[in-house]
């Protein structure tokens, strides 16, 4: 082999040796920054060439599918390399973790990092806004169009106007559009929104006393309902289970999950077992604490852990003396050593043992007299009056 060729091997082998470039190593990388923008506080990812970013910066204008905007940044930065520390597998479990649906942009740019005089900006067309929506609500009655409206935003530039709104089904606002840009001579552009998004644009605090939830993170609102409720125990009042958009609070969904992973380890509802106190009939179960109470064969009432129960789904023991709607004295034993004292009650001979059927038959019989008795008092009065009105009578002919 001549000496060319072998310099030429030696430099194809030593080009095959070099390892690729691992994501971390900096170098064939893309540098990107999160950034939060927009009034429904929309998510992207965005690329930038700066080397170094300084600890202070906070505020970045980005071009996004909308136009010119201002967004907050909400990623860490190695700062003197510009590198964002979150990688972009991490990126997309946690969009994968949060539904198929979750808005997250990755096509927009990075143009430059906010000063002072994007941000006055800013902060007046934000204050212009009000005088907007004023506007808007009035050729909104004008045209006696059946929608209500919630909010505007002003992109950053002057670029496009948003109106957000609520109608309960379809409008025409073609009109109302005109007459819009007509007036501030910019791109308008109308969006209906439901009432869970109303609250994430207005809302502030709820009842636990934090931000809503809306408002701070959530983006994509999945469906809650009144079963998860049902399964925590939580109250069936409508004004404390109802957040600020009026629809059952998302926070039901967070330990749902938690919730059905132990109420598989708890028995169906009115189902027997077996414990070491007898057959039992579950009558109430505890989902977190992962109790359950029982009413014994023996009409004893006990509550214990679900781990006590040595068999389930057992067959119901017959001619059992105790009927469901007859009332049982109840006897609780907890785990903690609480035993509610006996009540003092008469047994044995001095009760006379009453089903459900003698029992309303003794009230329909009590309604019965009370109702007699009433009736002949009312009547006795009656006649005394009327004596009495015969005997003024004869007294004044006289």
């Amino acid at each position: 082999m001549s000496e060319k060729g072998q310099e030429d091997a030696n430099e194809s082998a030593s080009k095959a040796a070099v390892k690729p470039e691992t994501p971390g190593s900096g170098r064939g990388r893309h540098r990107t920054m999160l950034v939060r923008y927009g009034k429904m506080n929309l998510l992207g990812q965005f690329r930038h060439h700066e080397r170094e970013i300084s600890p202070t910066t906070k505020y970045v204008v980005v071009q996004t599918e909308r136009g010119m905007e201002i967004g907050e940044i909400i990623s860490t930065f190695c700062h003197h390399r510009g590198n964002c520390t979150l990688s972009n597998e991490m990126i997309d479990a946690y969009c994968q973790a949060s539904g198929p649906n979750y808005p997250f942009n990755r096509q927009g740019r990075f143009v430059r990092f906010a000063n002072e005089q994007d941000l006055n900006e800013q902060r007046h067309l934000d204050m212009d806004v009000r005088e907007k929506v004023r506007f808007c609500e009035q050729l909104i009655q004008e045209s006696q169009l059946l929608m209500r409206l919630v909010t505007a935003e002003h992109l950053f530039g002057g670029d496009r106007i948003i109106y957000y709104f609520t109608a309960d089904g379809r409008v025409d606002f073609r009109e109302l559009v005109k007459k819009l840009a007509h007036e501030y001579q910019t791109r308008i552009e109308m969006r209906q929104i439901g009432a869970r998004d109303e609250a994430r644009l207005i809302a502030d605090f709820e009842t636990c006393g934090r931000q809503c939830c809306c408002k701070s993170f959530l983006k994509v609102l999945l469906p809650v309902n009144m079963r998860m409720a049902k399964l925590q125990k939580a109250t069936l009042d409508p004004s404390k289970i109802s957040g600020r958009c009026g629809r059952l609070k998302c926070c039901l969904r967070y330990e749902d999950q938690v919730y059905n992973e132990l109420n598989k380890n708890m028995p169906p509802s009115n189902s027997w077992v077996r414990t070491e106190h007898g057959l039992g009939q579950v009558i109430e179960k505890q989902v977190l604490t992962q109790l359950v109470k029982l009413r014994l064969d023996t009409g004893r009432i006990i509550a214990l852990n679900v781990e006590e129960i040595l068999e389930r789904n057992c067959p119901a023991p017959e001619g059992l003396p105790i009927e469901p709607d007859q009332d049982v004295p109840e006897e609780m034993e907890l785990k903690t050593g609480f035993k509610p004292q006996p009540t003092s009650e008469p047994t044995g001979d001095e009760v006379e043992q009453e089903t459900p059927k003698k029992r309303r038959r003794r009230k329909k019989r009590r309604k019965k007299e009370s109702g007699g008795s009433s009736n002949a008092a009312g009547a006795g009065q009656e006649g005394q009056q009327q004596n009495k009105s015969v005997n003024d009578a004869g007294a004044s002919s006289d």
